[in-house]
């Protein structure tokens, strides 16, 4: 019995970061536990369903060019999250206040109690778009000799290599990621890397869903794209 209690306790005291997979998040990569490279990439997106039949067939087509043209897998994560806009109706309620014309006046406030109204009967969903890049290369150093254990130089030789391991695999996954959002552009769609304060934040995000919402994607118009 007590053993089972113990056990019970071992489970639930184990906290979400030993669920995870990963050894570090630096320079714009996460760092597998087993060396290996991610990059993220956040897409912005398209709304099919208000495409015409030839605008439709024509992104389907572009989607397989992209797939096609691609010579490593990627992993497409899409995450729903509840619209936060409470910042956005007070924005509007303050422009209301301040409008000289009566009938604009009375119009943007009706819209406020409109939008309103549909956030109470309907969850307005945001959804995001993230790509993520991998790279296979592990950056771990290979084990030291026998000398270098007995003189104690091994573990500088690891550090070292590890980081000159890391620089190179980061220019490979670099390069991956210009050519999946050089891709992007031919969907018409545009894509920005998560930076490392970024990535931390999507992660966290994902383990806490009553945190701030994650990436805007409505943003992306004003990141700085790598490959247009």
């Amino acid at each position: 019995m007590n053993l089972d209690m113990r056990k019970k306790k071992t489970v639930i005291g184990k906290t979400t970061q030993g669920f995870l997979r990963l050894s570090e998040i630096k320079n714009d990569s996460v760092v597998m536990d087993d060396g290996t490279l991610r990059a993220i990439v956040a897409v912005s997106s398209t709304n099919f369903d208000l495409k015409s039949q030839e605008e439709q067939n024509s992104i389907i087509f572009a989607f397989q060019r992209f797939v096609n043209s691609l010579e490593f897998s990627v992993q497409i994560l899409m995450q729903s999250r509840k619209m936060e806009i409470g910042g956005y109706l007070e924005k509007l309620k303050k422009m209301a206040e301040k409008q000289t014309n009566e009938l604009l006046r009375v119009q943007t406030l009706e819209y406020v109690e409109f939008i309103n109204r549909l956030i109470e009967n309907a969850s307005i969903m945001n959804k995001n778009f993230y790509i993520v890049v991998p790279l296979g290369t592990s950056i771990l150093p290979k084990v030291p000799g026998f000398f270098s254990r007995v003189f104690g130089n091994g573990k500088a030789k690891e550090t070292k290599q590890r980081i000159e391991n890391f620089e190179k695999s980061k220019a490979d996954l670099d390069l991956r990621v210009e050519s999946v959002m050089a891709n992007l552009g031919g969907m018409g769609l545009k894509g920005a890397r998560l930076k490392t304060e970024e990535i931390i934040q999507l992660y966290y995000n994902s383990y806490n869903f009553e945190a701030a919402p994650v990436i805007d994607p409505s943003k992306l118009g004003d990141m700085k794209i790598l490959v247009s």
